[in-house]
């Protein structure tokens, strides 16, 4: 099972990885929990040239990482029997490089061939409630410093979404704007014991 979780900046989404992998593991399931950018090389890389390079060049460096990130990592761990869980994705190669300019079509072309996720959780917010948090806590890299930063990347969650649910992936939107990490967490984890469950028995 490989599930991803995605969604602006400010959504709470590696605290509701983490709550979430506990409960799995609570429940008996062996999981793994990773992030994009990757801990590998072209994730490191990723990180250090973030804030200098822009528009395409960063695109395709976070798609090769992505897809560097499959192949290593990721797709080694579900062969494995267990449980990933990806703080970030596809859906945010759809959105990150839209701040830069880049065309949505061009970002869906360089993200087509990465081996998608059994279920795509997008956590959705108001830009309001995120403005706020990302003010408390102080923004992590220059995309967050735009003005109007948090209405933007809301409206491109938005409009990843829709592609994604066009192309078929199973998707699961998630508000967070009154939901505890905890019970976000708990949301996704009931939507994947229907995954391990499997199909019933008629």
């Amino acid at each position: 099972m490989f599930v991803s979780i995605d969604g602006p900046s400010g959504a709470g989404k590696s605290t509701i990885v983490s709550h979430l992998a506990q409960m799995l593991v609570a429940g008996g399931e062996d999981v793994h929990v990773t992030a994009e950018p990757s801990q590998g090389p072209i994730g490191g890389l990723c990180r250090e040239l973030t804030e200098t390079v822009t528009g395409h060049a960063l695109a395709c460096l976070y798609a090769a990482d992505r897809y560097h990130h499959v192949e290593t990592e990721v797709r080694p761990h579900i062969e494995e029997g267990r449980t990933v869980i990806s703080d970030r994705f596809i859906p945010s190669g759809l959105v990150m490089q839209r701040f830069d300019g880049i065309d949505p079509a061009f970002l869906w072309q360089l993200n087509a061939e990465v081996e998608r996720p059994d279920l795509a959780v997008i956590l959705e917010a108001d830009p309001e409630v995120i403005s706020e948090r990302l003010n408390e806590r102080g923004a992590h890299n220059r995309f967050q410093l735009s003005p109007g930063s948090s209405h933007a990347e809301v409206h491109f969650y938005r409009q990843a979404t829709e592609r994604l649910v066009q192309a078929g992936f199973d998707v699961l939107r998630v508000d967070c704007n009154q939901r505890p990490p905890e019970q976000v967490a708990g949301l996704i984890r009931d939507r994947l014991m229907s995954f391990f469950a499997g199909p019933s028995e008629s």
